[in-house]
């Protein structure tokens, strides 16, 4: 297992100061993260290429944003989030299959989003549009050699699973996201394994802790000084035989972010190098 961090494609930073810095921190693995429609152009993938090319950066994943209001919450959030606003899907739907076919540029295998809050109940009428949309959108990332990765967080492990099922396409899986599956009370990302394990297809490296209030999410924490048992986690990856990388998120800015991702390094390399 490697460890990297997350990359953001965005007008306000330049793409090659991050890549810059991420070798500077040792990191050879990212996953691209962008949530500007206006980027994902062949002429955008070719400069984060050439950008990752130069300072020895290999990304391991697209994670495609999408369009409309987000509210991280457990209100808001079920009416804005993900595909499951039936609102929005449309023009969701759109952006993604648009964001299949930039991770298609920049060579990269596995597309990654926020679902939204899948419904729990199979026989919800909003459950069925979801998964139609999902198997369109797999089907895409299918026909270009590609995985579609559901990030973690917004439904309960057995939700995901079932989700995937239904999808009944060979090219789905799994980000998980440990501190999300805590933050949104979904359930304990050690535990989760036992529900998703076959289906992880990739890891981020993020800590939290489970909500305190019924209206919000819990709080995101330094890698460490969360609630999830990263010995433990990692113990589990091994077992059940995961190879691939594990990509640090850290969701603030500035000279603390760049602290906690090395804190962050420092401790997984650690744990991933223990017997």
């Amino acid at each position: 297992m490697r460890v990297g961090v997350i990359v953001n494609l965005t007008r306000k930073k330049e793409i090659d100061d991050q890549f810059r810095e991420l070798a500077e921190m040792g990191m050879s693995s990212c996953q691209i993260v962008c949530w500007e429609r206006s980027l994902l152009t062949r002429e955008t993938a070719e400069k984060v290429k050439a950008s990752a090319d130069r300072h020895g950066a290999e990304p391991t994943a697209f994670w495609c944003g999408w369009e409309g209001p987000r509210v991280w919450d457990f209100y808001d959030g079920q009416e804005t989030l993900g595909l499951v606003p039936e609102a929005f899907r449309f023009q969701r739907l759109a952006m993604l299959s648009e964001g299949s076919e930039f991770a298609q540029w920049l060579g990269v295998r596995d597309l990654v989003t926020h679902v939204g809050f899948v419904p729990e109940n199979p026989c919800d009428p909003r459950y069925h549009g979801v998964i139609a949309a999902l198997r369109h959108l797999a089907g895409i990332c299918r026909e270009r050699g590609q995985r579609f990765l559901f990030e973690t967080g917004q439904e309960t492990p057995v939700t995901l699973r079932r989700a995937i099922q239904d999808i009944g396409l060979d090219n789905v899986g799994v980000n998980l996201d440990p501190a999300n599956l805590l933050m949104y009370g979904k359930g304990n990302p050690v535990d989760a394994l036992w529900v998703l394990g076959e289906y992880v297809m990739g890891i981020h490296g993020k800590d939290g802790c489970y909500p305190t209030d019924g209206h919000f999410l819990g709080d995101e924490k330094p890698l460490g000084e969360g609630m999830v048992d990263y010995p433990l986690l990692i113990r589990r990856l091994k077992e059940i035989g995961y190879q691939g990388d594990i990509t640090i998120e850290r969701e603030i800015e500035g000279e603390r972010q760049r602290k906690d991702i090395l804190t962050a390094k420092e401790l997984l390399e650690k744990l991933i190098a223990a017997g």
